[in-house]
């Protein structure tokens, strides 16, 4: 009998660690962030909603000592090949919205015309959209530049729907 598969990892920051957020939700993680939030208010959120704390702070308020935290060393490639190594993603790579979370549908060009650029709707490839706030998603060279600098920080390939229409990256791998 095969063991249960392991619970997806979900996680909750502060601003400070956008950069790090952002990179963990295009890997299909879930990662809240809060806005302003104190060390203490980050920890009682976790405690709620059932989330580890990722923080830069080394304090560990005793009231929460049982909410589970990890600490960010401000390596952004060795923090994301962390994290993303202690459980399973919510998700495949790129099904989140990489600005609030949300997770992502998939959209029509069609109906994303007016709001990407023409040349994205004329591919007429699917897109895909965040119903949270709104963001659009397509996979161009940015996707392309992401999806490079997060395999060298994995250390490993990336398998995603959708692979094979990314550009190759433009100028190298660089910090997006």
């Amino acid at each position: 009998m095969d063991p249960a598969p392991l619970p997806a990892l979900r996680l909750v920051t502060d601003r400070s660690l956008d950069a790090l957020a952002r990179r963990l939700r295009v890997l299909g993680h879930d990662v809240e962030t809060l806005g302003g939030a104190r060390l203490e208010e980050l920890f009682d959120h976790a405690e709620r909603s059932g989330r580890t704390v990722i923080t830069r702070s080394r304090r560990r308020p005793r009231r929460w000592r049982d909410v589970p935290v990890h600490t960010a060393s401000g390596a952004l490639a060795e923090d994301v090949r962390r994290l993303a190594g202690l459980g399973p993603a919510a998700g495949p790579p790129f099904s989140r919205c990489s600005r609030c979370n949300g997770a992502l549908a998939r959209r029509s060009a069609f109906e994303a015309h007016g709001e990407v650029p023409g040349r994205v709707v004329r591919s007429g490839r699917p897109l895909a959209h965040c119903p949270a706030c709104g963001q659009w998603f397509w996979l161009g060279s940015h996707a392309a530049r992401l999806t490079a600098w997060l395999e060298e920080a994995l250390g490993r390939r990336l398998e995603f729907e959708g692979r094979e229409a990314l550009p190759p990256p433009a100028g190298g791998v660089q910090n997006p």
